[in-house]
Order: C-alpha cells, then sequence, then structure tokens
C-alpha cells in the first residue's frame, strides 16, 4: 500500500483541501487549542469523541495533514458515500470484530500516515461519552504511534442527530490533548480494553478542565 488516496481523492479532492479547509473553519466559527502538541514527521493516531456527523471534516480542517479515518460501512452508501469513499477512509463491520480494518489501519501507520478513530464507535448524547471500544486499544498497542487525545465541542449544536440542516450560528471549540505513547502493554484484549479506557479518560482530561476553566 503506498498512498491511502484513491485517483479522485489524489487528483481532485486533495488539491482542494487548501482552499476548503478555512471555509469550513469559518463557518462552524472553529477555534482550536493545543495545535503546538501536533507530533511532526511520524505517523500518530488522533482519537477524539463523537457526536456530529461534521466530526470527521472538522479534524480534517484543524490537522495540517490529511487523516484517514475508521468508519462505520453504513456511511458508504450513495449519495454521500462517493465522497467518504474518495476522502482516506476505511469501512468498518460494525459488532462483527472488523480486523481487516484495523490490519489497514496498522499499514497506514507503519508508512508514516495519521490514522483517526472515534473510540466511542458511534455518535454519544449531547455532553455525554460513551464506553470505548478496544480497537483503538490494538491500534495504540500494535503500532506503538503515539496518541493524540481530542475533544470536540459544539459540532451537536450545530448538526444535532437527527437533523439534516446544520445551525451555523453556533461555534465550535476543537481540544488537541498532548500525546500518549503506550508501550509495554498486554498484548491482548486485555491490554486493549486497559489502554481504551485509558485514552478516553485523557479524552474526558479535557471535558473536565474546559468545565473547570469555564467556573473560574
Amino acid at each position: 500500500m503506498s498512498s491511502p488516496d484513491t485517483v479522485v481523492g489524489r487528483y481532485l479532492l486533495k488539491p482542494l483541501c487548501p482552499y476548503i479547509k478555512p471555509i469550513f473553519r469559518i463557518l462552524l466559527r472553529v477555534t482550536t487549542y493545543g495545535c503546538e502538541n501536533i507530533p511532526k514527521g511520524k505517523a500518530f493516531i488522533v482519537a477524539s469523541n463523537h457526536r456530529s456527523h461534521l466530526d470527521p471534516p472538522l479534524l480534517n480542517s484543524v490537522f495540517p495533514e490529511p487523516l484517514t479515518f475508521l468508519a462505520k460501512e453504513e456511511l458508504f452508501k450513495p449519495p454521500l458515500g462517493w465522497f467518504i469513499k474518495h476522502m482516506r477512509t476505511i469501512p468498518v463491520k460494525r459488532g462483527k470484530g472488523d480486523t481487516s480494518a484495523l490490519e489497514t489501519a496498522l499499514e497506514l501507520l507503519s508508512q508514516g500516515y495519521p490514522v483517526a478513530i472515534f473510540p466511542e464507535g458511534t455518535r454519544a448524547e449531547p455532553g455525554n461519552f460513551l464506553k470505548p471500544k478496544i480497537g483503538v486499544g490494538l491500534l495504540a498497542i500494535k503500532s506503538k504511534a503515539p496518541v493524540i487525545p481530542v475533544l470536540i465541542e459544539g459540532t451537536d449544536k450545530i448538526l444535532p442527530r437527527g437533523s439534516k440542516i446544520p445551525r451555523f450560528f453556533h461555534s465550535v471549540k476543537v481540544f488537541i490533548g498532548f500525546p500518549k505513547t503506550y508501550v509495554n502493554q498486554e498484548d491482548n484484549p486485555r491490554g486493549y480494553k486497559k489502554v481504551a479506557l485509558d485514552i478516553m479518560e485523557e479524552i474526558k482530561k479535557l471535558h473536565y478542565g474546559l468545565e473547570s476553566k469555564t467556573l473560574v
């Protein structure tokens, strides 16, 4: 695997990214904190909370290089599925232990490409967090790549679950935490679960830190 890009992605969509990213950030009124925590010159895993369909394009708009996302295969249905297919996305069969998707992600990480995953596996209700799936723990342990916890606040107000029309009068905040590498961990389901829970706690810490600053 030399590149995660399709022909359409490489020659049509990718060249448009430098122009689309700032427009997207303006539309969503995005403020980003912690960009200095993004590793340079190496592969990494972005682990973010998930509350809206806007979260993947949002993350791509704030990270300097394109991310490859693990996403449920239901999203690949037309017409939107056509774009998702060509935007560095790995389809995941939910509830079936899709090891092939994780193997693809590991291969990309080994080649230096950053990978993004939503540990919760699906969108959570506003203000809530779900129990993480062990897939993120497996990626972290087997790849030994640094994991960057990310907290997204506000996309669920712009495009809530069940809504098809964005409400652009809200704003979005993205908090990028410190990278954390998981070495010398048990390379088995028990170890994957332990690391997945720890990663989710790192994401929650960003949320609790935001609440504390708000209360001061």
